[in-house]
């Protein structure tokens, strides 16, 4: 297969690549979070598609893009009151709700839940095509299952070239991490996935916000999850990530004493002078958690490589997207993070 390269600019590239989500196939669209691999929502042969390209467990739910906040009702029911006020506030942008579905939406789209996870994306030309196309698109991030998530077009072709119909490219993404993931469905608000919208924003919404255990800690492998991201290992490179908390002086110790040939850093941008000689990349500015999420799954993917062995990665604290890029981290590693009496 020819994967085609629409620039988001050309006049008719919405049209072009709405055409081909209309015919079944599949179109890398970029979004303010990641580029996200999609197809039509409500077509079971288009979906399993993404399944296949992507090698994505069955088990992981897609999550629905709609063009405005009003088509919410024709994907989902029993929508609350504070589904609608965190639409009312947060859409277009990167929050993702999870609510009771239609039953128009394919249970190949859910993973088989009675539920589904919407969000309306901020990108103009992503909501454009989606208009276009006239139907939910699913769109997962646009990389191969496990990997680090796509934040340019680059990305996109460096997975997935030869396996899809066309990428819209639209440069790289404002956020740099997926969308903020809310369950909507229970009695309190719950936290699935922490994302580019922080969490403080909702809680000053809704009140109340329940964070699932998923966000901090793994998940067993026969859990039923309500949302993508929360089950399997993501984010990861080839090697083993390893994360180092602590002061800049005591992780750098840390490190420079586990240090091995092949092995490789991931910090923040004022520690690069602590790691000469021990392969350094900085992925952002400890002091600019923006940064830092803009600048995660492309470093994470310049580390990707067979010849590294370990990456020692430093994590930043505090909330807002920081908690993001935390999470994101952790799973990267899966959860293996250095004891602090270790230090």
């Amino acid at each position: 297969m020819n994967t085609k390269l629409f620039r988001a600019g050309d006049p008719d590239a919405a049209a072009r690549a709405a055409a081909i989500l209309r015919a079944g196939g599949l179109v890398a669209i970029p979004t303010e979070t990641v580029y996200g691999l999609g197809a039509n929502g409500l077509d079971e042969a288009a979906v399993a598609r993404i399944f296949e390209a992507k090698g994505r467990p069955q088990d992981n739910p897609l999550i629905l893009h709609i063009a405005e906040p009003a088509r919410l009702t024709d994907i989902c029911r029993d929508i609350p009151g504070a589904a609608w006020e965190l639409a009312r506030r947060f859409w277009p942008g990167p929050l993702t709700m999870v609510l009771p579905c239609r039953d128009t939406v394919p249970r190949r789209t859910t993973a088989g839940l009675d539920t589904v996870a919407v969000r309306c994306p901020r990108t103009a030309v992503t909501r454009e095509i989606i208009r276009l196309a006239g139907v939910p698109v699913a769109a997962p991030s646009a990389n191969l299952s496990g990997k680090p998530s796509t934040t340019t077009a680059e990305h996109v072709l460096h997975d997935l070239d030869g396996k899809i119909e066309a990428v819209v490219d639209d440069g790289p993404c404002q956020v740099g991490v997926e969308s903020t993931i809310v369950d909507m469905t229970g009695p309190v608000p719950r936290l699935l996935r922490p994302g580019g919208l922080a969490p403080e924003l909702l809680e000053a919404v809704l009140g109340r916000l329940e964070v699932d255990p998923a966000v901090t800690a793994p998940v067993a492998a026969d859990a039923v999850v309500r949302a993508p991201g929360m089950k399997y290992r993501h984010y990861a490179p080839q090697g083993q990530v390893l994360i180092v908390p602590g002061s800049r002086e005591k992780a750098a110790a840390y490190i420079r004493r586990h240090f091995a040939p092949g092995d490789a850093v991931l910090c923040f941008q004022e520690e690069l002078p602590l790691y000469d000689g021990c392969n350094p990349t900085a992925y952002g500015r400890e002091d600019d958690a923006e940064t830092l999420a803009r600048g995660l799954f492309a470093a994470l993917r310049e580390l990707d490589r067979a010849d590294i062995s370990t990456i020692f990665a430093r994590c930043p604290a505090g909330g807002g997207v920081g908690y993001a890029v935390r999470n994101r981290l952790r799973k990267a590693a899966g959860f293996r993070i250095v004891p602090e009496d270790e230090l």
